[in-house]
């Protein structure tokens, strides 16, 4: 059996593919190359792949291909209609990266809710050497205690987030964008209503056409001036034009953002005007990216491929 790993890089060089030889030959590259993808799966019997289309265009000269795994939880990369028609089985990671992201939303929030990349500067610039007194914090933050903390997304990663933050003292209500989310240990409101009451609002929503451009202008204007927006879902969940009008006029406080509308970065998104980082901090799409994680990730595709030889479904995208 020939397995073909596309993205390694996607995984990190810090994690030990060789888990993988045991079941044939592998081809291991590291990077995305669109005018060589196809002919580099011609012989394929199993693909490894994150970010890349799964699409007819790639696949239809990969003949001897029968799985698909995916080295991520989404799969609106792959063309599942044609994938069935061809018998190949589509097969993805889930679960792996729940405390990562859970942790990361924290980081985020702290960062920006406690302007510590302020007072950090503070410190390191020499000016608390010349203070006269122990403490300074003319940068006023508060207390988690006693805020209402809003989530869009109440899975397994929104719920992670609700545990955390009702154990510093938030009340936690949430919203379903479809409806369909159900959950008697947090109380549900309509979009209004989260908007008009949270002084956080963490997002860990997927992408879909009813959670698209759901934090736009008008919905920015209806939160709290004093609200701190964090985004661990998809990026184009929120408009990024009107989150840097709203940061800049000061109609919302501050954001921390893990994802964008498109990655990497594009020179010309418009956050990139907002150089303060007590208002905005933005990594690059990390927060599933601990050592743990990666590693989980990998063992993850392992069983996938292991299940699918011992002829048994396992995560399989139907």
């Amino acid at each position: 059996m020939k397995i073909v790993i596309m993205e390694a890089d996607t995984l990190g060089n810090d994690v030990d593919l060789s888990i993988f030889n045991e079941f044939g030959e592998v081809l291991i590259y590291n990077k995305s190359v669109s005018e060589e993808n196809a002919k580099r799966i011609e012989d394929a019997d199993v693909i490894l792949a994150n970010k890349i289309a799964m699409n007819e265009d790639l696949l239809k000269n990969a003949k001897n291909l029968k799985l698909i795994c995916l080295s991520a939880t989404g799969t609106n990369n792959v063309d599942i209609k044609y994938t069935n028609e061809r018998n190949i089985v589509v097969a993805n990671v889930k679960g792996y990266s729940t405390k990562s992201v859970v942790q990361h939303t924290f980081a985020l929030l702290f960062y920006v809710y406690e302007k510590l990349t302020y007072y950090d500067q503070f410190v390191k610039s020499g000016e608390y050497t010349r203070f006269d007194i122990f403490s300074f914090f003319d940068n006023k933050f508060n207390e988690l205690d006693g805020k209402t903390w809003g989530i869009i997304g109440l899975g397994e990663i929104g719920r992670g987030v609700a545990e955390i933050a009702k154990a510093f003292g938030c009340k936690v209500i949430y919203y379903s964008a479809s409806g369909k989310n159900s959950n008697q240990n947090y109380e549900q409101v309509d979009f209004d209503t989260l908007l008009g009451t949270s002084d956080i609002i963490s997002i860990h929503a997927p992408l879909n056409p009813l959670t698209e451009n759901l934090i736009n202008a008008a919905a920015l204007k209806r939160m709290k001036n004093s609200a701190v927006l964090i985004n661990l879902g998809r990026g184009p969940i929120i408009n990024e034009a009107d989150l840097a009008v709203a940061l800049e006029s000061g109609e919302i406080a501050g954001a921390g953002l893990d994802v964008l509308s498109v990655e990497p970065m594009l020179p010309e998104n418009p956050l990139l005007r907002i150089q303060d980082s007590t208002k905005l901090i933005i990594t690059p799409h990390i927060g599933w990216a601990t050592v743990e994680a990666r590693t989980r990730c990998v063992n993850e595709v392992y069983l996938n491929i292991k299940s699918w030889l011992n002829g048994e479904e396992r995560n399989v995208v139907k």
